[in-house]
């Protein structure tokens, strides 16, 4: 099975670089970075990259995007402030040989001191257990047959992640491999650790509610 790593971006001058090559080094067939309109050289700077597209804003669009023109046989949306250890491509292969698998996450190891933030890793991996329910900063991979038949992420400005999630755990078994994606801290420190997870908890059950995700994106600050 070939992997293709897709990585969307958004203003992520500061560390796109790093992250592809280290995308790159993990040895999957390509990385494909898609911007959304960054105005701070982000694309320059991911040069690099197998390809690199420009779409309109909105993290589900540029995944789909990337999605679209990839070649591997799984997808890996792979956030850019966050990276994979060495073997990980080997561990989603290993996981995938089980038919019955339709995609997967990792364990997060948030780039951070302190226990707060050992607390954050285990209550996000425990949602994945109980609810099979992975977000975007968990490194979310699927076949991408199943991706396709499933139409990709919704278009929505946010929470794509999670409803894409709530179609594809009815599709088939989903893994929670080993923490080995190291996830940056910047929202956490920006917004503060509290403050981000009610926040997180308030707008999930709003959707929950029928609140239209493209309203509570206005909720949602961003990390940069």
């Amino acid at each position: 099975m070939s992997i293709s790593i897709i990585i969307p971006t958004l203003n992520e001058s500061a560390g796109i670089a790093e992250a592809v090559q280290r995308a790159l080094a993990l040895g999957g067939r390509e990385v494909i970075v898609v911007d959304g309109g960054s105005t701070d050289g982000t694309v320059d700077l991911a040069r690099d990259a197998t390809r690199v597209l420009s779409t309109a804003p909105g993290r589900a669009r540029q995944q789909n995007a990337g999605a679209a023109v990839a070649t591997g046989d799984i997808l890996l949306f792979l956030h850019a402030d966050c990276w994979l250890e060495p073997g990980s491509l080997s561990e989603i292969a290993a996981a995938l040989a089980d038919p019955a698998r339709v995609g997967g996450c990792f364990g997060q190891q948030i780039e951070a001191t302190g226990r707060k933030y050992r607390w954050l890793e285990w209550g996000n991996a425990l949602r994945v257990r109980w609810w099979t329910l992975a977000y975007g900063d968990q490194a979310i991979f699927v076949r991408k047959s199943v991706f396709e038949e499933l139409g990709g992420f919704p278009d929505l400005k946010l929470m794509e992640d999670l409803f894409f999630m709530r179609t594809l755990r009815k599709r088939g078994r989903f893994a929670l491999l080993p923490p080995l994606l190291h996830v940056s801290a910047r929202r956490w420190q920006k917004h503060g650790v509290i403050r981000q997870t009610v926040r997180n908890w308030l707008l999930t059950l709003a959707a929950h509610w029928g609140v239209s995700p493209n309203t509570l994106a206005r909720f949602y600050p961003p990390a940069r």
